[in-house]
């Protein structure tokens, strides 16, 4: 059984921070690409950033600057620091790993979402 769990959400002014984490955890025997995502009421889910194993990175424009994608491979933990946050980043956000399990098998999982609110 493998699990993501986020943490770090909450109720924040503009112009303030916030960093995000997501554990995995289980019979883990090893994570490759993580990614967040955000999903704001009424609208799809996008993908915000991309790290892969070796923590390449790659950053949606409109956060480009602004959010920050990393991750600690010896705790199999994802983060995302988020400066200079606008009330358009108000959404629920959500990790989302391709980890091989004990089996070996590569499969793709997603955390139960933490929910930000950037108020004005």
């Amino acid at each position: 059984q493998v699990q993501l769990v986020e943490s770090g959400g909450g109720l924040v002014q503009a112009g303030e921070s916030l960093t995000l984490s997501c554990a995995a955890s289980g019979h883990i025997l090893g994570v490759n690409d993580m990614r967040w995502y955000r999903q704001a009421p009424g609208k799809q889910r996008d993908v915000l950033a991309t790290i892969t194993d070796s923590s390449t990175t790659n950053h949606l424009d409109s956060v480009k600057g602004r959010f920050t994608i990393s991750r600690d491979n010896a705790k199999n933990t994802l983060y995302l620091q988020m400066n200079s946050l606008k009330p358009e980043d108000t959404a629920v956000y959500y990790c989302n790993a391709d980890v091989v399990n004990m089996f070996g098998v590569l499969r793709n999982y997603w955390g139960q979402g933490t929910q930000v609110t950037v108020s004005s």
